[in-house]
C-alpha cells in the first residue's frame, strides 16, 4: 500500500516526533533512468525519501526543514564497495609492525570520517582484524563517531599461507589468521563463525595478491569446490561472498563457484568476462590505486616485492576493465582504499571514465550498481521514495565531467548535512 500511494503521488503524514526535510538543487542526477532532472524537490522523512518531485509540486509541510543546494547538483551518495577502513597507506609494509594492536582501530575512525566527507555514504570492508569493522559500525549506527553506512566482512577467508594469512611472520610466531581453513568442511564452519560475530558479507581470497609475501597474484589458492562449499554456505545464510581473486584461474573457478562479486579481476580473460556476463557476477576492479602505490609506495615503506607485483598487474587489469566494460559485465566501484589514502577513492570515478566508461556508467557503478550488488536497492544506491536521503551535492554536471564528483560541495547522509563546503 505504501508503494501504491508513493507512486500516486501521495504525501504521507510524518509519524509524530519524525523530522521532515525538503531538498532541493538545480539538479539531480537520476541514475535508474539515465538522465539529469532540473530543479528537483527531496521529501525527506526520518531519514528516508517519501517523496521526488519538482519543484512547485512537492512543497514543505508546516514546519519541515528546507535545504536549498542553490547552483548544485545532487547524486546519490557514492557506493564503495572495496575497502579497508583499518588499513593505512601512509604506513606501508614493516612499518605496521610499530604500532599497537588497537591503533588500527583509531585509525579506522578516522577513516571511516574521510570516506563519508568525500561522499562514500555506504562502505562495504572487505577484511579487518578483530572485527574492528564490526565495532566501527556499531560505533557509527549509534551515532557515537561519524562515518558511512558499512558492511563489514570481519575476517576475510583463505587458505593456510595464502593471501588472506599472516604471511610477513617467521615460524617461530605461529602467526595465522583467524580466518584461514583448509578445506570445504572448515571453510562452511568459518563462514558460520565469521557471520556469528558480525559479518555482513563473506570476503574471500581466492588467488593470490600483491601486497603479501610469498603469495603472486596468478595463483589459485583455494579449488573452486573449497569456494562453491563458502557461496553456498553464505548464500543458505542470506549472506553475499566477495572474492578477492587476480589471477585467470581463480577468478574462473569464484564466478563457477556462483560467488557474487569479483575483487580487482586483475588477470581476468576472455573466457571470464564472458562466464562473469553470463552469470551476472559483478565486477570489482581497483584500477585508480596504482597511480598512488608507485607514486608514493616505497616511501611509505612498502617493500619493492610488492611493488613489483602492483606493476606487473597495472595495466594488464586496467585493459581487462575497459574490455569488460564493453562486453556489459555488470561493475561497481571498488577502490581498494587503505592501500592509498581513503580520500582519493573519488579519484576512481575519472580513472573509470579514462578506461571506457562514459560519466554516468561511472556514476551507476557507485550508486545502483552498488546498491544492486549489495541486495540493499530498496535502500541504497539512488535518490527514490523509500531509500535512505543519501545524496551529495556537486557543483556543474558531473555527467559532462565526472572529475566535479572529487569535490563534494555538500554530503546529506539520511537527509542530515553531514559536510559543507559551500
Amino acid at each position: 500500500m505504501l508503494k501504491l500511494l508513493l507512486s500516486l503521488g501521495v504525501v504521507l503524514a510524518a509519524p509524530v516526533g519524525a523530522e521532515t526535510v525538503l531538498v532541493t538543487a538545480d539538479r539531480m542526477v537520476d541514475v535508474v533512468a539515465g538522465r539529469l532532472v532540473e530543479r528537483p524537490a527531496i521529501l525527506v522523512t526520518d531519514g528516508r525519501i517519501v517523496r521526488v518531485g519538482t519543484q512547485g509540486s512537492v512543497a514543505a509541510p508546516a514546519g519541515a526543514k528546507v535545504i536549498d543546494l542553490k547552483g548544485l547538483t545532487l547524486v546519490p551518495g557514492f557506493i564503495d564497495m572495496h575497502v579497508h577502513l583499518t588499513s593505512e597507506a601512509t604506513i606501508g609494509g614493516l612499518q605496521g609492525l610499530l604500532y599497537t594492536d588497537n591503533f588500527w582501530t583509531v585509525m579506522g575512525v578516522a577513516n571511516a570520517r574521510k570516506m563519508l566527507e568525500v561522499g562514500f555514504t555506504t562502505v562495504r570492508n572487505v577484511g579487518s582484524g578483530n572485527f574492528d569493522d564490526v565495532a566501527i559500525k556499531q560505533a557509527v549506527d549509534g551515532g557515537f563517531v561519524p562515518g558511512p553506512r558499512i558492511v563489514p566482512a570481519g575476517y576475510a577467508l583463505g587458505a593456510t599461507g595464502g593471501h588472506c594469512d599472516e604471511t610477513f611472520f617467521p615460524p617461530s610466531f605461529k602467526a595465522v589468521s583467524r580466518g584461514v581453513a583448509d578445506g570445504e568442511v572448515a571453510l562452511r564452519a568459518k563462514v558460520r563463525e565469521i557471520r556469528k560475530y558480525g559479518a555482513e558479507v563473506i570476503k574471500v581470497c581466492a588467488t593470490g595478491g600483491v601486497f603479501s609475501r610469498n603469495t603472486e597474484p596468478g595463483q589459485q589458492q583455494l579449488s573452486e569446490s573449497e569456494l562453491r562449499a563458502i557461496a553456498e554456505e553464505a548464500h543458505m545464510w542470506g549472506l553475499r561472498v566477495a572474492a578477492h581473486a587476480h589471477g585467470t584461474s581463480g577468478i574462473k573457478a569464484a564466478i563457477r563457484a556462483g560467488i557474487d562479486t569479483i575483487e580487482h579481476a586483475s588477470l581476468i580473460d576472455d573466457e571470464g568476462i564472458r562466464l562473469a556476463k553470463e552469470k551476472g557476477t559483478w565486477l570489482s576492479m581497483d584500477i585508480y590505486n596504482t597511480d598512488y602505490t608507485q607514486a608514493e609506495g616505497a616511501k611509505n615503506g612498502v617493500l619493492e616485492d610488492n611493488l613489483r607485483k602492483d606493476r606487473e598487474v597495472a595495466d594488464v587489469q586496467r585493459e581487462g576493465f575497459r574490455k569488460a566494460v564493453k562486453a556489459g559485465v555488470g561493475m561497481v566501484l571498488g577502490s581498494d582504499a587503505g592501500v592509498m589514502p581513503h580520500a582519493l577513492a573519488v579519484k576512481q570515478f575519472a580513472t573509470m571514465v579514462r578506461f571506457g566508461m562514459t560519466p554516468m556508467q561511472a556514476i551507476q557503478a557507485a550508486t545502483l550498481n552498488g546498491g544492486k550488488a549489495l541486495g540493499r536497492e530498496k535502500d541504497v544506491g539512488a535518490i527514490a521514495p523509500g531509500r535512505f536521503a543519501d545524496m551529495v551535492a556537486v557543483a556543474g554536471d558531473p555527467t559532462a565531467d565526472v572529475t566535479l564528483l572529487e569535490r563534494a560541495a555538500v554530503v546529506l547522509k539520511g537527509g542530515v548535512v553531514v559536510a559543507d563546503r559551500r
